[in-house]
């Protein structure tokens, strides 16, 4: 799992934010196949944490799936990335 925490710098209102993090989810979710969400910070318009989760056989394969998930956040110029960490499930 990889877990961001955006600044949205250009954002005026909660629907503003909602939109650019909408475009990121949406998009990773079309581009990678990861299940993303806004997970915390909802309720602030220029601040929001995101989620993406990826399941593989090999941890190879996730790790090589979230590094583009991470590229692809930093690629977008409305959002700052404050901070990114990464967890690991192993079974």
């Amino acid at each position: 799992m990889l877990t961001m925490d955006l600044r949205v710098r250009e954002s005026r209102s909660l629907k503003a934010k909602r939109s650019v993090v909408r475009s990121l989810v949406d998009g990773a979710r079309s581009r990678y196949g990861v299940a993303a969400a806004e997970t915390d910070h909802q309720d602030q318009w220029q601040r929001a944490e995101v989620a993406f989760a990826a399941v593989s056989g090999s941890q190879q394969h996730v790790a090589e799936v979230l590094d583009a998930v991470d590229r692809f956040v930093w690629s977008h110029p409305e959002v700052e990335v404050v901070s990114a960490e990464r967890s690991w499930i192993e079974i």
